[in-house]
Order: structure tokens, then C-alpha cells, then sequence
């Protein structure tokens, strides 16, 4: 099955880019300077985030559908990344040495399938979740801080 793994858009959060702390907080943001590698994945280009560089730590509605699943977590995002990562057919090396949550969604953005894998073993999960027709898209996680990392949908 192909499918295309992507980050964030950087457009939502070019503005807290620079900012002052008093800027940040209006926006529930939070400045850090990265101080180990890995360990502060970004969300928009799906690498880790170099020791001494900044991150900003905010809130995130990962999933806005209006359903029960509707969802919003902590990420970081790379102080200053415009850069959108986009994988086609291959897991994004940040994910390989975490644990993660896969969840698998319909059309209708109702949960169909779900499970907890190694890093180095997900593709295997994406294959067999998009082997489901009625799945359209599939939710990355970090599974022990929960956190959302990207979504993977089919691609031709």
C-alpha cells in the first residue's frame, strides 16, 4: 500500500517565531532551548531538534473533527522551521527508535483500528491498517508522552 507521511504545516506558527516570551504565552506557547538530541521531535520537518537550538512547546488540535474523537496535545515545533517533511512510502527516521501509537480513522473521522508498536516495526502496521479499505488516514503518536507526530494518508 502507498501512503505519504507529512508534517506540519509551518503556517500556523510562523508568527510565534521570534516572539517575545509575553507574545508566546498569549498563545499558550512556550520557548526551550533543546538541551539533548533526541528528545524534542519537530513536528513540522519530523526530525529532532538539535541540542542548543529552540523550541516552542504549545498545544495542538491534532484531530478537529467533531466526533468523540476530537483530540489536542503538547508538540514542539523547531523555533524558525519552514520546512515540511513529507515521507512517501517510508517511516521518518525520528520515529524509528520511539515507541508509538498508531490509530487508523474512516472517512467519517470514527476510529477503526489502533495498536502500540516499536518505531522500527510501523510500516508493518501501516500496511495492514490501509490493507482496510474504509481507512482513509492513519494518526502517528508518541506513545508514552501521547503526543501527537504526523499523519499518514494513502497516496497513488
Amino acid at each position: 500500500m502507498k501512503y505519504r507521511i507529512s508534517g506540519l504545516s509551518a503556517e500556523p506558527f510562523t508568527h510565534l517565531y521570534g516572539q517575545s516570551d509575553a507574545y508566546l504565552k498569549r498563545y499558550g506557547a512556550i520557548r526551550q532551548t533543546v538541551v539533548s538530541c533526541p528528545g524534542f521531535p519537530d513536528r513540522i520537518s519530523l526530525c529532532d531538534i538539535p541540542a542548543g537550538e529552540t523550541a516552542l512547546l504549545i498545544n495542538h488540535i491534532y484531530q478537529p473533527a467533531e466526533t468523540p474523537y476530537f483530540g489536542s496535545h503538547a508538540i514542539y515545533i523547531w523555533e524558525g522551521c519552514t520546512k515540511q517533511g513529507i515521507y512517501i512510502n517510508e517511516l521518518p527516521e525520528v520515529m524509528k527508535a520511539r515507541v508509538l501509537s498508531l490509530r487508523a480513522y474512516d472517512e467519517t473521522h470514527l476510529l477503526r483500528q489502533a495498536d502500540i508498536c516499536e518505531g522500527h516495526l510501523a510500516e508493518n502496521l501501516l500496511d495492514l491498517f490501509f490493507a482496510d479499505p474504509l481507512i482513509s488516514y492513519i494518526q502517528i503518536h508518541n506513545a508514552k508522552q501521547g503526543c501527537y507526530a504526523c499523519c499518514a494518508e494513502r497516496s497513488e
